[in-house]
């Protein structure tokens, strides 16, 4: 089972400079193998499988992954071809694997976000309800594990508050395993941290 945390922010995603959104390198992972698809020309290609893509190239994985292929949960891709990649948005786009500058996943140094996102390095984004989901861990992880998770979570959710935000900016956080309850924890704590 996962444990999942969901935090509920004081502001509009309708704005843009409200829209949460960005990533956090958990300090235990998610207590799941990340599978990588590196979208780049030669050498970069290489470059990534050496750093432990599961897989890497361009042409080839267009036409798998337009006949419905999934087997991936991150794609990062070089600059140059985003154009190509583009071609795949309405299939990307609605599973969360279009490969985004703001998230580290379009960038040349693919060998450096490929060993990154193994080591849990997670994105995360503000839904249309002003709350933010993401999983810090398994249910068999120590407490201490889970804590330290969260609390990476927490700081840089905190750390991307928007100027333009009023209110109150943590209305509420729960977190969950996959088949639990809830269990909301006091936000003031997170506030003190």
């Amino acid at each position: 089972e996962s444990v999942d945390i969901a935090v509920r922010l004081g502001v509009d995603p309708k704005k843009a400079d409200q829209a949460i959104r960005g990533t956090v390198a958990l300090p235990h992972g998610i207590g799941k193998e990340v599978r990588v698809l590196a979208r780049a020309r030669h050498p970069k290609d290489d470059e990534a499988r050496a750093a432990g893509a599961d897989h890497a190239g361009l042409a080839d994985f267009i036409q798998k992954i337009q006949g419905g292929w999934a087997d991936i949960d991150v794609i990062i891709a070089t600059p140059d071809v985003m154009g190509e990649v583009g071609k795949l948005g309405k299939v990307l786009g609605p599973r969360g694997l279009m490969p985004n500058p703001k998230s580290g996943t379009v960038t040349m140094d693919v060998a450096k976000a490929v060993k990154e996102v193994k080591a849990g390095k997670i994105e995360f984004r503000v839904d249309k309800a002003g709350i933010v989901h993401a999983s810090i861990g398994k249910a068999n992880f120590e407490t201490k594990q889970l804590s330290e998770n969260a609390h990476a979570f927490l700081n840089t959710i905190v750390r991307l508050k928007p100027s333009s935000a009023k209110g109150t900016y943590i209305k509420s956080i729960a977190i969950s395993s996959t088949m639990g309850p809830g269990v909301v924890i006091d936000r003031h704590q997170v506030a003190a941290h």
